[in-house]
């Protein structure tokens, strides 16, 4: 019997599993398909190496504003070469988790999982064959899959889904995109970049709705401006695959339209895997978020925890991970602080990147907090202009009473790797004072948050 297993292989499960070795568990970990999970191998690295192969190729063909001329021979995007790519770089960092479980000395069962009324788990390899192991303790980080459209049907053909659009064997003439979340806008950005008419369909009033009005008001600019078009209140009624194409029809504050597209991309959002996991056997509490657990990520279920996509929180790899962690080291005896969801950065990987954590200012007033906000356009950034890259802005929100941050909403150059230092500044509970007094290095993207705090202060002093 082992002291901990783990179901599912990806930024929860194996996280999970190599703390709880760490920490001298006895470990297993089952996995079904590739070791990673859905974000090594099939979401966030592919993605993002796709994203920069398009993103290389947008530098190639604006080159000559940085004064690079090419001497014969005209360059072109090899989708075959970019794809193949992505790939690899998926495959290096699943080798990774393998090398890490091994190291860690954490047994490794591939085969699909499911738990048995005696809290044992039964494993189905890929050619039938059934064993079985048991557990003190039993954390499930099985993920979630991608969302269809009740009406539409994913078929990989006309109608892909993220893993097809991951890895495609040509570049459609047109597409369409149904939602406008992290995944719906980062592979708008990458389709377009290769020369895809692109039209984004989002049924809210906004797109990246989660994040800050600006914010998505900045991006929806970018977007048209590259000729990316966008649909904002507007409902998929139905789409038509009878014919060459597909012919969507919307329903919009204007009436009813017709469009039609190659292909559409269904990124609705994502719904749990929590099926043929024997929950109902076992009597797991679920939801229509997935799994019921406590602050301690405990099910109803005695020696039953559940991590990650399979429950109500947000669905980020880097969350699922810290889950990971809070979870296993509980199980162990320890102290772990609780995982604070108030102070969790969300980052979409578009051009412009968006980063953000904390209150956006709509939030931040309607809590009751009289806020000072201060903006900082990388329009004045001596860096963002060297760099060619002067869309978007740092927005900070302050809490007037206290000077506390209360949230920062960054769309830009890079911004992705700014919004960490942001997170542990709120977590510290540093005031805009601290962060105006604190020298940032010149020129610099990052400089501008420190002039959106003393723009809030009206303190600014390079514009």
């Amino acid at each position: 019997m082992y002291d901990l297993l783990v179901i599912g292989s990806g930024p929860g499960g194996y996280v999970a599993a190599v703390r709880g070795a760490q920490l001298g568990m006895t470990t297993a970990i089952v996995e079904r398909a590739e070791l990673g999970g859905v974000c090594l191998n099939w979401g966030c690295i592919p993605t993002k190496a796709l994203l920069k192969s398009a993103q290389v190729w947008q530098y190639v063909q604006h080159a000559a504003d940085y004064g690079v001329a090419f001497d014969g021979g005209a360059a072109k995007p090899d989708l075959a070469r970019m794809v193949a790519r992505s790939r690899d770089v998926a495959e290096s960092m699943a080798k990774g988790v393998a090398y890490l479980l091994k190291k860690n000395n954490v047994a490794v069962w591939q085969g699909s999982a499911c738990l048995r009324a005696d809290k044992s788990v039964e494993i189905t390899d890929g050619g039938g064959a059934v064993q079985c192991i048991a557990a003190r303790h039993t954390v499930i980080a099985t993920g979630a899959r991608a969302a269809a459209l009740p009406f539409a049907p994913i078929d990989g053909k006309k109608i892909i889904g993220y893993r097809a659009a991951l890895a495609p064997d040509r570049i459609p003439a047109s597409m369409a995109i149904v939602g406008s979340g992290a995944i719906g806008s980062e592979l708008a950005w990458f389709y377009h970049a290769l020369g895809t008419q692109v039209h984004l369909i989002e049924a809210l009033d906004r797109i990246v709705p989660l994040e800050d009005e600006e914010v998505s008001a900045q991006l929806s600019r970018s977007f048209r401006k590259a000729g990316i078009k966008v649909s904002t209140s507007a409902l998929v009624q139905h789409i038509d695959t009878s014919g060459e194409g597909c012919r969507l029809q919307l329903r919009t504050k204007k009436g009813d339209e017709c469009l039609t597209a190659d292909m559409v991309l269904s990124a609705v959002g994502v719904v749990p895997n929590i099926e043929g996991l024997g929950l109902d056997a076992l009597g797991v509490e679920t939801g229509k978020r997935g799994i019921q657990v406590n602050e301690r990520f405990q099910t109803n279920v005695d020696g039953v925890y559940a991590i990650g996509d399979v429950i109500a929180t947000p669905a980020l790899a880097h969350v699922a991970s810290a889950e990971a962690v809070h979870c296993v080291e509980r199980i162990a005896g320890l102290d772990a602080p609780a995982v604070d969801y108030r102070n969790i950065p969300s980052c979409i990987y578009t051009t412009p990147e968006i980063a953000s954590v904390g209150l956006t200012e709509k939030a931040a007033r309607e809590q009751g907090f009289e806020v000072r906000v201060g903006k900082f356009p990388f329009t004045a950034s001596g860096k963002a202009a060297t760099a060619g890259e002067r869309d978007g802005f740092v927005k900070l929100v302050f809490d007037a009473a206290s000077d506390a941050l209360l949230g920062a909403h960054l769309v830009g150059a890079n911004v992705s790797e700014m919004i960490a230092g942001i997170t542990t500044a709120r977590r510290l509970g540093v005031t805009a004072h601290d962060i105006i007094h604190a020298v940032h290095p010149h020129p610099s993207m990052s400089e501008a948050i420190m002039e959106a705090a003393a723009a809030a202060h009206g303190e600014a002093i390079h514009l």
